[in-house]
């Protein structure tokens, strides 16, 4: 019994081995890769400077700052609670912001969002699926208004 399951442990990973296709391999690797997408932008200012940028761009988005800080290097934070797609549903995002500095009085801000959505809020109160956010112009409004509360530009 053991000398076939052996056998089949070495046919599968024979048969895997020679799978090359480009598009399986893309595929493979997008469904096991990062749960969370994040990207990442430089600042030419300091960690606190940029923390202080990106927690107003926070609350300009109507975001509500649940943790982290300017010595911890991170920020936490939530969006309102809306309707979600079915009745009684609700969905919410959540933002995770990561900052490190990096090169000359640099700071690396490294964003992940993710979408919170809960089909019966109501009556199935906490089964909620969590979802990250890729392809959303989200990040980029966030790391535009980092940069206009950096220099002082109107938003």
């Amino acid at each position: 019994m053991k000398i076939l399951t052996v056998l089949a442990a070495c046919a599968a990973a024979a048969l895997l081995a020679g799978c090359e296709s480009d598009s399986f391999t893309e595929d493979v690797h997008a469904a096991l890769g990062p749960r969370e997408a994040p990207q990442t932008r430089v600042y030419q200012a300091d960690q606190r400077a940029t923390y202080e940028a990106a927690r107003a761009a926070a609350l300009a988005m109507d975001y509500r700052i649940t943790g982290g800080g300017p010595a911890e290097g991170r920020l936490n934070a939530l969006s309102e609670i809306t309707q979600g797609e079915t009745i009684g549903g609700s969905r919410q995002v959540s933002m995770k912001v990561r900052m490190e500095p990096s090169g000359e009085a640099g700071t690396s801000v490294e964003v992940s969002l993710t979408e919170i959505i809960e089909a019966d809020s109501a009556s199935q109160g906490g089964m909620a699926t969590e979802t990250p956010l890729r392809d959303t112009p989200l990040y980029e409004v966030f790391f535009r208004n980092i940069q206009n509360n950096l220099t002082g530009k109107p938003k």
